[in-house]
């Protein structure tokens, strides 16, 4: 009993740096900013409602941050998931060389984000490498990072830095279903199609769950890749709601930041708990 009691106590006091670290560095500043949205001023704050989410939902500069950034997901998520699903099919299995196609898909985590967007800006810059080789061949200069091609730029950026660690995810869900089943599948004359969509899709619909979500997180923090190739200020294409928040930031208009940042974390969970309610769902019917 003295000791279940002194592994209790053990327990708490590993974790109390842990809890208390958690509530001084997000709870409590989670709570101030939802109270932020509901006020005006900074110092005698007065009560204004629901004004502040008002002003907030009717600017278009909002708008169009929200617009970006749901385009950007729909876009940016199915393809980083089909990407990395193929490439883990492609490397699954033993052999020297699918560990090494494994080491160099995973190369971009390990590259600082930094350095990758100097490289693109270098190379996609106006008299970049990339157009000068257009204007070599005679063909007109394309303005990469200030047209709506950007989004583009900023797409690809995405899903070459994200597909290798989603690539590891998928493995790793792939390890986990017996070669029983397509060695079965296989003596019943089934094809890679058929063996793809009845047993390899369902079985790994677990970890499929799981790298949505990553790559709907992975989404939201891809600011950081716009903001360094583009500035606070980029072209409208990938104008993300990151930027509407760090412009309200330097504006010291911390209402609109506050509502706009409550609006993406509600957007957030939401989402993530879609998600894993239909999961939850389909395992309680299965």
């Amino acid at each position: 009993m003295k000791l279940k009691t002194k592994t209790k106590w053990t327990g708490v006091l590993l974790t109390a740096p842990y809890l208390a670290g958690f509530f001084l560095l997000f709870v409590i500043p989670f709570f101030i900013s939802v109270s932020y949205t509901f006020t005006r001023g900074v110092g005698a704050m007065e009560f204004v409602g629901l004004a502040n989410y008002a002003d907030v939902l009717g600017s278009a500069a909002f708008r169009l941050a929200f617009y970006n950034t749901f385009r950007f997901l729909l876009f940016g998520v199915p393809l980083l998931m089909a990407v990395s699903l193929w490439l883990a099919c492609m490397v699954n299995g033993r052999g020297r060389e699918k560990q090494v196609f494994r080491s160099i898909f995973l190369y971009p985590m390990v590259l600082p984000v930094a350095s990758v967007v100097m490289f693109f800006q270098v190379f996609l810059a106006e008299r970049g490498i990339l157009n000068s080789l257009l204007t070599l061949m005679g063909l007109p200069s394309v303005g990469w990072l200030d047209s709506e091609t950007s989004f583009g730029v900023l797409l690809f950026l995405y899903i070459w830095k994200n597909c290798g660690y989603n690539m590891v995810l998928f493995l790793a869900g792939l390890h986990a279903i017996p070669e029983e089943y397509y060695e079965i599948a296989r003596l019943e004359g089934a094809g890679r199609g058929q063996i793809f969509r009845k047993i390899t899709l369902p079985l790994l619909e677990p970890s499929t769950v799981f790298v949505l979500v990553i790559s709907i997180m992975n989404g939201f923090k891809s600011f950081r890749e716009a903001y360094l190739l583009a500035g606070t200020m980029p072209h409208q294409s990938i104008y993300m709601l990151q930027h509407f928040m760090n412009n309200n930031f330097d504006n010291l208009n911390y209402q609109r930041l506050s509502v706009a940042a409550f609006l993406t974390f509600l957007w957030i969970f939401l989402m993530v708990a879609a998600l894993f309610g239909i999961r939850t769902r389909r395992e309680r019917e299965v």
